[in-house]
């Protein structure tokens, strides 16, 4: 299974590795294990370096985000291999983050042992899968009642979602996310990070981007990857002062893929210990809870607390000082 997990990571690592380069304040790292004698590629890493703004401010919140990975094959080799990857990559990156975090999208007890060795210490983590293999009725019969209300009263008041048509467009995605971010008082990413995603994916189809309109306004919008049938939930954003937006356009592409793909993946639901609103919106969409959790390596203890002052700052004042999570 990992062996078909790494031929399968691969060539989304190469796409990535094109997204992030042409994204500001983002720094790819790709690095593969390979056996010498046959070439076999036996350990992939595509990571990026985030940061939210050039000099100083970078300096105190780059942080490294390895996405659904590393990646390696089955056995003994593929551990050993991954464990020698791990270690070149520190070294590599060379104290130009203050931490790396592995999120994973898949279960790592086969890796969990020697992850913490290293020093990755394990949190839990959420998320809820929702098969699409399937007619969308049988996806409808098992939202919980309150979210259908919320659907069937957002088409009542005539929400409308339908597919960006040009990349002019992203403006609209991009401007109602960034909304929802500074209400919740957290960090985005610039605007180059789906443009490069349009520009680097829409051809190939692995991406999607939607928007709901009321009346000719722009109320809400999201983003979705997909890859071999997987369709990762990226980004989100609705006007806060009208209700069942996120309803609509979740339930619009839910009954789009249906049929058509394997698994839609919300994307994170937070530490099952921890308060998350969004986590009870997603639950009720009837997908299955699982916990694959996720991995944090911190690099320099003293720049983090700084990074982890600066965001209590934001949050507090809602200044813009962009500190990333």
């Amino acid at each position: 299974m990992r062996d078909c997990l790494l031929s399968r990571g691969l060539g989304d690592v190469y796409k990535r590795q094109d997204v992030y380069r042409s994204t500001k304040n983002y720094e790819p790292i790709s690095l593969a294990a390979v056996e010498p004698e046959s070439g076999e590629i036996l350990a992939v890493l595509q990571a990026v370096i985030i940061r939210d703004a050039p000099g100083f401010v970078g300096s105190i919140s780059s942080r490294s985000i390895i996405n659904n990975g590393p990646l390696f094959v089955e056995g003994k080799k593929g551990l050993e291999a991954l464990e020698k990857l791990l270690n070149y990559y520190e070294k590599f990156l060379h104290n130009r983050a203050i931490y790396t975090q592995i999120r994973n999208l898949w279960d790592t007890e086969n890796s969990k042992g020697m992850l913490e060795s290293l020093g990755y210490q394990y949190e839990p983590h959420l998320n809820y899968l929702i098969d699409l293999n399937r007619p969308a009725e049988k996806i409808w019969g098992d939202i919980h009642k309150p979210r259908r209300k919320g659907i069937n009263r957002a088409e009542k008041v005539g929400i409308q979602v339908r597919k960006i048509e040009t990349r002019d467009e992203i403006k609209d995605c991009y401007k109602v996310i960034e909304e929802t971010y500074k209400n919740v008082r957290l960090p985005l990413a610039d605007i180059s990070l789906l443009e490069s995603a349009y520009d680097k994916l829409s051809d190939k189809r692995l991406i999607d981007f939607y928007l709901a309109t009321l009346e000719g306004e722009v109320v809400g919008s999201r983003v979705v990857l997909k890859y071999k049938g997987q369709v990762h939930d990226w980004y989100a954003g609705s006007k806060q002062e009208i209700n069942y937006v996120n309803e609509a356009v979740v339930w619009h592409m839910l009954s789009e893929y249906a049929g058509k793909e394997k698994v839609f993946d919300f994307g994170g639901a937070g530490h099952p210990d921890k308060p998350y609103g969004v986590r009870e919106f997603k639950k009720r969409f009837g997908g299955e809870e699982v916990n694959y959790g996720r991995y944090k390596k911190i690099h320099s203890r003293a720049r983090e607390e700084i990074m982890k002052s600066g965001l209590k700052v934001y949050k507090t004042v809602g200044k813009y000082v962009h500190i990333g999570i």
